[in-house]
């Protein structure tokens, strides 16, 4: 018999990136009371990820839970970037209904619009909260008015569209029904979300099952999968049908079994229908399984995720300093293989291939920082590699058999007196402005650019607009190729030989272009050192030093100033990348290197795909 379960409640926080949602969440544990000293607490106690601490946004979502008068909550915090959204996708799988952070000053943006598809898709019950409405420039009523046009716009269905609406502070803990009395708690957020959003839906009749929605891992305990029990009842100790989407039936047994309580799992021996749990025991799962009684015949329909964009060449260190700073053992194909494989168990998103060559992968995924966090995950964890330049991953029309590209919607908000650069910087790149608009001196665009257009450009769009712009974007879809776009405009200053980096080589080297290294260096024959001024690579040797003489020179003559080395981030680093050129990767060094190492045999293969090309012109 099927019947509304009251006393819990599963929501999601959704919102664009920074726009609050980590914070309010922050601000909803120390209110219920799960701290007992909150002066101990820091801020965003969600994003504990060393990586998400750095860069201020949330990468994994997160499960939490607290009580609120005698009724639970399960709260996930989910990613605002769009690179991520496949965290998002799975894990409004578990919810009945979500809070829809929006900024008061910004209102809704590109990742709102994500985010608020993938709910009303799923038929969730929708509160909407008016977040940062003490900013200087809030425009709360007219936030409002676009987040109400946003869902009609997308299709919301009256009851939908018939959505309440909050006010608050996150980062102050305040809330209120209107913005001009908000009351010195988040009462009134709580008792919206127990008035509003429906508790689970369940049938006791029916056996346990549930859809392994998330994946993580302990030492001692294995693989643990979280997911929403949809129906029956779930026993430490239960035997269990595994049924992968492709209608495999594995048994397995339910060690160990948890459900979600304030910051930490708390072990149980039986949960029930509407719950979220997190279980242990099963010696193998994937996000999508099935977990069930064994009376069970047929899966739960399994999470649809939208196909990568974008990818790169991962493979074995190759460069002469390779082994010396990764963990023993952990630098063999075999072992990065099964690090890229383990990786797609829990990040949906992500895709790995095998190649003809051994030692070399294809790694897909949804943009350039989905990719960059992988990199960086791996490299703190003692893995050395080298990367490729990222590309994008094209289509066919099966209609015409044209080929077609991703393109991004993008949203750039600057001052009015950059307009002009940020249109050259756009227009060079193929990007077509669908809206521009002004306010109280910031310039909002609205573009729909190539994906292989955007590659590498966020950081020449914040040098151009001394890191005061803005850029948000969005995947639009596949659209027919978009004509050549023309990448690096200079070279690379390119070590000559293996050695270490001195003074007066770097002297003569940094009139040539901006350099990435200081002097005590380790460089090998083809690690890239530097920026050229002009076009084409340059060959130089940084390890040269000064011809020594019986004559004394001036002092004058002999002082040698040199200009701090222009510090590269991951980043950078991949957006610096040519097409002939890797990132090598450590634990403690990113470096750009060329393919061809050997400075004579690269000149040749230069040569050689000149002459080939010219070959093909006059054909």
């Amino acid at each position: 018999m099927t019947h509304i379960r009251d006393d819990i409640r599963n929501i999601a926080i959704i919102a664009h990136v920074d726009h609050g949602k980590t914070t309010l969440v922050d601000g909803m544990l120390k209110q219920s009371k799960v701290f007992r000293d909150t002066a101990l607490v820091g801020e965003r106690i969600l994003d504990t990820n060393a990586l998400e601490r750095e860069r201020g946004i949330t990468i994994l979502a997160k499960n939490t839970a607290i009580t609120w008068g005698g009724i639970k909550i399960n709260i996930v915090d989910t990613p605002g970037h769009a690179d991520f959204g496949g965290e998002v996708e799975r894990v409004l799988n578990m919810v009945d209904g979500a809070l829809l952070l929006v900024d008061a000053a910004e209102g809704p943006m590109p990742q709102t619009r994500f985010v608020l598809r993938k709910a009303l898709a799923l038929g969730l019950r929708v509160i909407v909260v008016i977040n940062k409405i003490e900013r200087s420039g809030a425009r709360i009523h007219d936030a409002l008015n676009e987040t109400f046009d946003l869902f009609i716009e997308l299709g919301a269905s009256d009851k939908q569209a018939d959505f309440p609406v909050l006010y608050t502070i996150g980062l102050e803990g305040r809330a209120g029904y209107e913005p001009d009395a908000l009351q010195d708690d988040l009462v009134p957020l709580f008792e919206t979300i127990v008035k509003e959003i429906p508790g689970p839906q369940i049938d006791d009749g029916l056996p346990a099952s549930l859809l392994v929605t998330t994946l993580d891992y302990d030492n001692y305990k294995g693989q643990i999968g979280v997911g929403r029990l949809r129906s029956g009842v779930l026993r430490k100790g239960m035997d269990v049908i595994r049924i992968t989407p492709a209608g495999e039936r594995l048994p397995g047994k339910i060690e160990y079994l948890f459900t979600h309580h304030n910051l930490s799992r708390q072990e149980v021996d039986e949960a029930f229908a509407g719950d979220i749990v997190a279980f242990a025991g099963l010696e193998e799962m994937r996000i999508s399984d099935t977990i069930a009684d064994p009376a069970v015949s047929d899966g739960l329909p399994p999470i649809s995720i939208e196909e990568p964009t974008v990818r790169m060449t991962f493979g074995v260190n190759t460069s002469p300093f390779a082994g010396r700073e990764g963990r023993t053992g952990w630098g063999t194909s075999r072992r990065l293989r099964q690090r890229l494989y383990e990786e797609t168990r829990h990040n949906v998103a992500l895709r790995v291939e095998d190649t003809d060559q051994a030692d070399r992968f294809i790694v897909s995924g949804r943009g350039e920082l989905h990719l960059a966090i992988l990199i960086e995950t791996m490299r703190r964890e003692g893995y050395e590699f080298e990367v490729s330049k990222p590309e994008v991953i094209y289509s066919e029309d099966p209609a015409t058999g044209e080929t077609l590209e991703p393109y991004e919607e993008v949203h750039i908000e600057v001052a009015e007196g950059l307009i002009g650069t940020v249109v050259e910087l756009l227009g060079a790149r193929r990007g077509q402005m669908i809206d521009m608009s002004s306010e109280n001196g910031t310039a909002y665009l609205k573009y729909l650019v190539p994906t292989r257009g955007l590659l590498g450009f966020r950081a020449r769009f914040l040098t151009a607009t001394s890191g005061m712009g803005q850029i948000h974007s969005l995947f639009y879809g596949y659209e027919p190729l978009a004509g050549p776009i023309y990448g690096r405009q200079f070279g690379s200053l390119v070590a000559f030989e293996t050695g270490v980096a001195v003074a007066y080589g770097l002297d003569n080297a940094q009139l040539r272009g901006s350099l990435f290294i200081g002097p005590g260096v380790e460089v090998y024959e083809g690690m890239v050192v530097g920026e050229h001024i002009r076009s084409g690579d340059l060959p130089i040797n940084v390890c040269k030093t000064k011809h020594l003489t019986n004559h004394r020179a001036k002092m004058e003559n002999e002082r040698i100033m040199l200009t701090p080395p222009r510090i590269m981030s991951l980043d950078d680093c991949i957006d610096f990348l040519a097409e002939d050129e890797l990132l090598e990767v450590t634990p403690q060094r990113l470096c750009i290197r060329k393919r061809i190492l050997n400075n004579e045999l690269r000149q040749k293969d230069r040569k050689a795909r000149e002459k080939m090309m010219e070959t093909v012109a006059a054909g």
